[in-house]
């Protein structure tokens, strides 16, 4: 008898619920949605039960709020996100699901301790996970008839929109088509970001059970499945926040973080005759074969128009194989390339064929642009031939072309004697240079390291702001070992602040060159240390910053070593990559390797303003492109 009451009385509870919730599930039905299909509803089916696997209540409760911004709010019908603020309730018991409100105030308003306060007039989208003998018939029909995944436990989601009326009582809807679309990204969203909330300790009342979580901001490109996609949109950026109203800046050009993309396949009349490469004198070769193929002869998928083929065999093989499910992203990557672009350079800033292009300059084969092209590629990185004085490593660049070795300046600029810089165009008019000098190619890595070091990592601003010294560890350096006199330049930025230990670290620092410092002006020691930074560390002064840039995390399995002492270290480390998708790569790369991306992805200032391409792909490939740190 008292297993029969404890079963009935669960069952009551499941039913009628306990708790924060707003009760049992309505009589709304998805089929009765204008606009949706079977493959929309098996879609919204599948991330539901992508989303309850994640097991969000065992740590998440109503006072959990999270904020949420799909898109733009121009891409909605009402011109604003529709709910924009999350909770999960259900884990302390009653209702198991996630309600989305219209607004924060509106959520604070309909969260109690122990149950969800009934406020009148306000609208909340709820997806309740219910048990199917628990479901109305019409539910029980639609998944036996689409046969829709379960989400686990034998429970199926339920979504609706409850309001409750002055009088107290509840008023149920079906969701819009577009609200549906909406919900598929949150819940493919925040499946991905909320295992991310990093525990605060020592933070709240003691006897509280409510976990408390460290401020957190994460934005994830979302794929929408055909079903769901509508119009030209089937790529979309979701931030999320918790708490709600971390900063956000809507971006009004077309970027990969605000504007959504269309990755469809092109019809098969029109693809591939209209989109051909016009530069007729270069050779690419093809993503599929290998194949070189002239400039003129190139075909590229029309949609993305970011990877180039032989001819339409080779791009049908590719988009059944593979790219089908990378055009979207591809398409977002290639969207951002104006952004990208330094359009305040007058020197050539696109490179097929870098000896070409340094022919071009005057600079072929000369000073430190040798290591710019192939050609000296039988020397080994830090030993190409030796070079007479600084200006002869530019290459022979012309008197006012290139930065002499003479201090700037000093300029105030925010109250400080020696001047921040913030961009190319500041170094360019502090050192007089012509906008015609190609020098920020070279020059992207030594102000790559002093940009983190000055306006992205504070313990390290303000080490140099009062004349203290900063240890880096600079890991996996290559043709930046030919480059060491340009280094010379951060020495005169600082001027009056601190000085900086440069440890370069990895396999390519030559035998000969391995235990040997260089000192650079009068701020600057480089000491050089050949092996793996996970087998060398130990040997190696503490340091303040960790930096690894045009770093490739996803292409060499030493970086697995190296990314377990950097988590343990707990010291900020700071990556650069040539593109968006390497940089895609990469963090998911330190994600498996339990380290977290604190600082976000974003534009380098200080990336080279020269464009390059790989063989098969028109990718925007810039060297130190974006910027971004863990443990930060």
């Amino acid at each position: 008898m008292d297993v029969h009451l404890k079963n009935l009385f669960s069952r009551f509870q499941e039913q009628f619920g306990s708790g924060p919730g707003l009760g049992p599930g309505s009589g709304t039905c998805l089929m009765n949605v204008d606009g949706v299909t079977p493959l929309a509803i098996k879609s919204l089916y599948r991330a539901a039960a992508a989303l309850y696997r994640t097991n969000a209540w065992k740590r998440l409760r109503p006072g959990h709020f999270f904020g949420v911004r799909v898109g733009k709010d121009s891409d909605w019908s009402c011109k604003k996100q529709p709910f924009p603020c999350l909770q999960f309730i259900g884990g302390d018991g009653g209702d198991l699901g996630f309600y989305m409100f219209r607004s924060e105030s509106e959520a604070v308003k309909m969260t109690g301790l122990r149950e969800t306060i009934r406020v009148p007039n306000v609208e909340v989208f709820r997806v309740t996970y219910m048990e199917g003998d628990l479901l109305l018939p019409s539910h029980r029909r639609m998944i036996k008839s689409l046969v829709l995944e379960v989400s686990g436990d034998g429970r199926f989601p339920v979504f609706d929109v409850a309001r409750c009326t002055s009088t107290g009582e509840l008023q149920f809807r079906n969701p819009s088509f577009e609200e549906l679309k909406y919900i598929f990204i949150i819940m493919k969203a925040i499946s991905l970001v909320h295992p991310l909330l990093q525990q605060e300790t020592d933070s709240g009342p003691k006897w509280s059970r409510l976990i408390y979580f460290e401020p957190f901001i994460e934005t994830v490109d979302i794929q929408l499945p055909p079903g769901i996609v509508e119009g030209n949109n089937d790529l979309v950026a979701v931030t999320v926040s918790h708490p709600p109203g971390q900063g956000y800046d809507e971006r009004t050009s077309s970027t990969a973080n605000s504007t959504p993309t269309k990755s469809l396949e092109p019809e098969k009349e029109e693809t591939f005759e209209d989109v051909k490469e016009n530069v007729t004198d270069i050779f690419r070769q093809c993503a599929v074969c290998n194949k070189d193929v002239r400039g003129e002869e190139l075909v590229c998928c029309a949609s993305c128009r970011a990877v180039v083929y032989c001819g339409t065999p080779c791009l049908e093989l590719h988009w059944e194989e593979t790219h089908r499910n990378m055009c979207g992203l591809y398409k977002a990557v290639m969207e951002r390339e104006e952004e990208l672009e330094m359009k305040i350079f007058v020197f050539p800033c696109s490179v097929e064929q870098p000896c070409k292009w340094l022919e071009l300059l005057g600079i072929h084969l000369k000073g430190m642009w040798r290591r710019k092209c192939n050609c000296y590629s039988h020397c080994s990185y830090g030993l190409l031939p030796a070079d007479d004085g600084i200006s002869y490593s530019w290459g022979g660049l012309n008197e006012d072309e290139y930065p002499h070795d003479s201090p700037f300046e000093s300029r105030s600029r925010d109250g400080m004697s020696s001047p921040i810089l913030y961009r190319w165009s500041d170094y360019y008019s502090l050192r007089s240079l012509p906008l015609s000098s190609p020098v920020a190619d070279i020059l992207s890595h030594p102000f790559t390291v002093y940009h983190i070091l000055t306006a992205v990592d504070t313990n390290s601003k303000n080490l140099l702001l009062h004349g203290k010294e900063v240890t880096v560890h600079y890991v996996g350096p290559e043709a930046e070992l030919d480059w060491i006199p340009a280094f010379t330049e951060i020495s005169h930025v600082l001027n009056e602040m601190g000085n900086i230990n440069l440890v370069m670290v990895g396999p390519g620092v030559p035998t000969n060159l391995s235990g040997t410092t260089i000192g650079i002006g009068s701020r600057i020691r480089v000491n050089l240390v050949r092996g793996l930074y996970q087998e060398e560390s130990m040997y190696l002064p503490t340091p303040h910053v960790f930096v690894a840039l045009n770093c490739r995390l996803e292409s060499y399995s030493s970086w697995g070593g190296a990314l377990e002492l950097i988590k343990s270290m707990g010291i900020p480390a700071y990556f650069t990559d040539q593109t968006e998708i390497l940089c895609l790569n990469a963090r998911q790369v330190l994600h498996s390797s339990g380290l977290h991306v604190t600082h976000s992805v974003t534009p380098n200032p200080f990336r080279s303003p020269v464009r390059n391409h790989r063989p098969s792909d028109n990718l925007p490939s810039y060297s130190n492109a974006f910027l971004f740190g863990v443990n930060t």
